[in-house]
């Protein structure tokens, strides 16, 4: 925000949630999870809709033009597409600080962001808590 705020900049707050990422592996017997799915769905939107209120505002006590936008996907994919489609010019982003194994068999939306993105992209990494 201090950025934005620096260079007269429009803040676009972007959460995405991939509720297939939370998709049980495929079993010998198949279970019916019913309505417990939209349940799922609803306390991600909800997680996201709280994420951009905060944002918004620390936007606004900043007075700067924000936009928060909540939507379901791939987050890598929709990171490049929501930038593409509104013209940013940087993409920032943070970091979860994962390595080894888990990252390799989960992958980095980051990552990904950064290898595909088709402008600046500046990565925060996540502070250790105490």
């Amino acid at each position: 925000m201090e950025l934005a705020k620096l260079i007269g900049a429009k803040v676009y707050a972007l959460y995405v949630f991939n509720k297939n990422a939370y998709v049980p592996p495929v079993l010998e017997t198949p279970i019916h999870l019913g309505s417990n799915w939209n349940v799922m769905e609803e306390m991600l939107r909800k997680e996201g809709d709280n994420a951009i209120q905060y944002a918004e505002k620390v936007a606004k006590d900043k007075k700067i033009d924000y936009e928060g936008v909540v939507v379901e996907g791939d987050p890598a994919s929709a990171i490049l597409e929501f930038a593409e489609q509104n013209k940013v010019d940087i993409i920032i982003m943070g970091t979860l600080g994962k390595g080894g194994l888990e990252r390799f068999l989960l992958g980095s939306v980051t990552d990904k962001v950064v290898r595909h993105s088709k402008v600046p992209v500046l990565v925060v990494k996540k502070q250790k808590q105490n």
